[in-house]
């Protein structure tokens, strides 16, 4: 019995030497690495892509990397986030599900954010009146182990890059012009400017649009040909819809005798492309909605 004991303590404290000897080498690689004397799992940012651009929020998924070079793996249940533009706060939230890395490997996790426009707005706004063409992007993560590892529980990442400052589109309608009001059809343009002020162009594909006069919608059509809007200018685009007489006939004494009092409201749905092979933008679906009354196209 006793011989057993000391065989087991022997294989034990050959484990732990292994143990600490593998922690040492990997403690000092990261000490030669990075300067940094705390070995500790990593987050790296791995890719950033925007899914939509709404009238209100930008929604977009940011994948991020995490390293463990730990001589043991952990469990989180969740990482909390903050993103920061201009050293501004534009996103805090929270990635509920369990995160599990085991020893020496690592995993990708996608975090789903959601930037609401005002906020974006504001920094824009102190980098526009400033001339600053490109800005700080920075992400803060945090999270809490299940069980200590090497004596600490909560581990934090900062991460900061220096990209190009990415602005909204600009979607103004100028005017909607019904051209000649007939029985049998009416012709209808609605003509819009899109400022850019971007560095670089867009273009604009699958692009589906509708017309609502007084909460009521008299016109929907599709442009499936690609629109290019120019870099750092305002592009003129018109686009044409026919009516039927019935959808705008009972409108008409409002169209023509109380345009004051008179909503429209035109939504915009299309692809964004990007042919210098910007990820972050390419494929990006943008949903505006541009709202006003028919006196805003009062003609001088």
């Amino acid at each position: 019995m006793k011989k057993g004991w000391i065989v087991a303590l022997g294989l034990l404290l050959i484990g732990c030497i292994g143990a600490y000897i593998w922690y040492s080498r990997l403690k000092s690689r990261a000490e030669n690495e990075s300067g940094n004397a705390t070995l500790k799992p990593r987050l790296e940012m791995s890719t950033l892509e925007i899914t939509s651009i709404d009238d209100d929020r930008i929604k977009m998924n940011v994948k991020m990397l995490i390293d463990n070079p730990l001589p043991v793996g952990f469990k989180a249940k969740g990482l909390k986030y903050t993103v920061l533009m201009a050293n501004t706060p534009i996103v805090e939230d929270a990635y509920e599900k369990t995160i599990e890395v085991e020893s020496g490997d690592s995993t990708l996790i996608t975090l789903p954010m959601e930037v609401m426009n005002q906020k974006l707005m504001t920094v824009l706004k102190t980098l526009d009146r400033k001339d600053i063409d490109s800005t700080t992007y920075t992400v803060r993560s945090q999270f809490d182990l299940d069980v200590p590892i090497l004596g600490e529980r909560t581990f934090t990442q900062t991460i900061t890059r220096r990209l190009p400052t990415f602005y909204l589109l600009d979607v103004k309608v100028d005017d909607l012009d019904f051209g000649k009001l007939g029985l049998k059809r009416t012709d209808v343009a609605a003509k819009v400017s899109i400022t850019n002020k971007n560095h670089f162009p867009f273009s604009f594909t699958d692009t589906h649009y509708t017309v609502t006069i007084n909460g009521k919608q008299i016109a929907e059509g599709d442009q499936p040909e690609p629109i290019l809007i120019k870099e750092q200018a305002t592009t003129p685009v018109v686009f044409p819809v026919t009516l039927k007489p019935g959808q705008t006939l009972e409108l008409l004494p409002k169209m023509l005798f109380d345009k004051k009092d008179t909503p429209f409201l035109v939504t915009l749905r299309c692809k964004l492309i990007d042919k210098s092979g910007n990820s972050v933008i390419h494929n990006s679906q943008m949903n505006t909605v541009i709202r006003g009354t028919l006196a805003d196209f009062k003609k001088d």
